[in-house]
């Protein structure tokens, strides 16, 4: 009876204690000065930059540009309205939309591919579901021509647009990027039973979503996304692209820091896997559509948000466009990650504790992963995320 009464006194201090940690004040003077301490260096003022921006409970406790969305003439500096490419965080909005249309009858994420690509091998491709492709386990392999011996045995088969290799490195779209899938003889691995994250099985939910509803891609998703989120600055890349505040993406070569976006970097433009262009301002106004479930339903959400696969990272799973992070101590956390030509970028949520979080960048030259795990460290430290027993 003692031992008992001993235990349930445990288990009710526990739960107060917990209690209290949530309800202690957050230290956002604090918060402030450990960040701006993290991104100063990292992001000089003359330099390619980023943007940080922390939503603590509804509101933005911290919103700071670093060093320049561009070193051309304009000189522009990084600030939350400032254009620019999220890569592979744009993973989420196709994957997003994919939900939106299951709920609307429009598909299942278990029907097989034979039914969208009859082109391609039906002895591999009827085994793999929409739901493969959502969740990087689909087992089909990247095998993108990339080297010019690799270019000569594809155009010996293939007869498309593009005169050379760089020009189809650079300008291809979903079609010439996944046209190898038409002589596709083997995968990695049986679908279902490993992760591998690629890019051009992401590539595939463009034509699935625009044969489910009619619709070219770019106007579906304007008019069923960005407009109900608010997202009136947000589009994806096509040539010619250039709004205004536009960012550019760059890297550190011989000469210095040198452009490396489109027309530079390889598979720039596809856009279901990672052409979106947005700001840290509409990437809120994304995040309060869907957890407001303006766009789909909590059930859809969860379904979305639920681990399918365990990753190559630390203490993470990926659901439908979303990687899932149960680190011991801390509370569940929804992120992605991007990186294409000079950008890289982080934004993650951590529902229970109302925190969200973004870093988007003009160069690769940061530590991601070690730099949300010190914002992590910042935010507990000053109140505004809870541990966990």
């Amino acid at each position: 009876m003692r031992k008992l009464l001993y235990i349930s006194l445990t288990v009710i201090l526990v739960a107060l204690a917990a209690a209290c940690d949530r309800s202690a004040t957050p230290n956002f003077g604090g918060m402030t000065q450990a960040l701006d301490s993290l991104f100063e260096p990292l992001f000089p003022a003359d330099a390619p930059g980023a943007i940080v921006l922390v939503e603590k409970d509804g509101r933005i406790v911290y919103d700071r540009g670093f060093g320049l969305a561009r070193l051309d003439s304009l000189r522009a500096p990084m600030t939350d309205s400032t254009v620019l490419c999220i890569a592979s965080v744009s993973k989420q909005f196709a994957a997003t939309a994919i939900m939106m249309l299951q709920e609307r009858g429009l598909l299942s994420v278990n029907d097989t591919l034979t039914k969208y690509f009859p082109q391609y091998p039906d002895s591999i491709f009827g085994r793999i579901t929409i739901a493969h492709l959502l969740s990087h386990t689909s087992g089909l392999p990247d095998a993108r021509p990339r080297t010019p011996a690799e270019w000569q045995k594809y155009t010996a088969w293939h007869r498309g647009p593009f005169a050379d290799l760089d020009s189809f490195k650079r300008c291809a779209l979903w079609e010439e990027s996944c046209a190898f899938f038409e002589r596709l003889d083997s995968v990695a691995f049986l679908p279902g039973e490993k992760y591998e994250y690629q890019n051009p099985t992401f590539q595939l939910l463009l034509p699935i979503i625009e044969q489910t509803t009619g619709r070219d891609f770019d106007s579906w998703m304007a008019e069923n996304i960005f407009g109900p989120a608010g997202m009136d600055r947000t589009a994806y890349f096509h040539e010619g692209y250039e709004p205004a505040n536009m960012a550019h993406g760059y890297i550190f070569g011989r000469k210095g820091w040198e452009e490396n976006d489109f027309g530079e970097a390889n598979f720039f433009p596809t856009k279901s896997d990672g052409a979106l262009y947005t700001t840290a301002l509409d990437f809120l106004r994304w995040g309060h559509a869907l957890y407001g479930n303006r766009l789909m339903s909590s059930e859809s959400r969860r379904e979305a948000h639920t681990s399918r696969i365990t990753t190559d990272l630390p203490y993470t799973g990926y659901g439908y466009g979303f990687f899932i992070e149960e680190r011991p101590g801390l509370p569940r956390k929804v992120f992605h990650t991007g990186d294409n030509g000079g950008f890289l970028l982080y934004e993650g949520r951590f529902e229970t504790d109302s925190l969200f979080y973004l870093v988007f960048a003009t160069h690769p030259e940061w530590p991601r992963e070690a730099t949300a795990d010190k914002m992590d460290s910042i935010f507990i430290a000053n109140g505004l995320l809870h541990k966990v027993p």
